[in-house]
């Protein structure tokens, strides 16, 4: 399995994911880059993600939704606030409403994605901050860290296929 650890930090809010896939750093850069290739490994498999608007430049946003098995459709919104191409980005991560708005009282985060060579292949890093510990808890109790764990799964088969 991709995913080697997740540590939950309360104090400092944040929730860590460490995974090692059998890829290159610019293979991996190359998927988050990629809206189509993102489509086919983010969010949890029975909730596919369709990409509206992506690029990875520092000031952009991305747009996209998620969709429930049921049909139903939860919006998401990032504001990218660094690159550093091909190691890793920065990004304000939004629950959003139809129009892709961040979404009023619901927990957002700040997020750091770190590649990594590790000579056999890479180390990514997935960082989430949240503003208070009952932010991290309530994203927690909506499943958050089963979700990413899912969707990081995923990776390893999509960039070795």
């Amino acid at each position: 399995m991709p995913v080697i650890e997740v540590t939950k930090d309360v104090d400092a809010y944040s929730i860590t994911i460490v995974a090692e896939f059998s890829a290159t750093v610019e293979r991996l850069w190359e998927l988050y880059a990629d809206p189509r290739q993102l489509e086919k490994v983010f969010g949890p498999p029975t909730y596919p993600a369709t990409f509206v608007e992506h690029e990875l430049t520092e000031g952009s946003t991305t747009k996209y939704f998620m969709t429930s098995p049921e049909g139903e459709k939860y919006p998401g919104l990032w504001r990218i606030t660094g690159v550093d191409r091909p190691n890793g980005f920065t990004f304000e991560d939004f629950f959003a409403t139809e129009n892709f708005e961040p979404a009023e009282g619901l927990p957002a985060s700040e997020c750091s994605y770190l590649f990594e060579s590790t000579g056999e292949g890479v180390r990514a890093t997935y960082v989430s901050v949240f503003a208070s510990a009952g932010a991290l808890q309530e994203v927690l109790d909506m499943g958050m860290e089963e979700g990413a764990t899912s969707s990081i799964d995923q990776i390893d088969a999509f960039l070795t296929a």
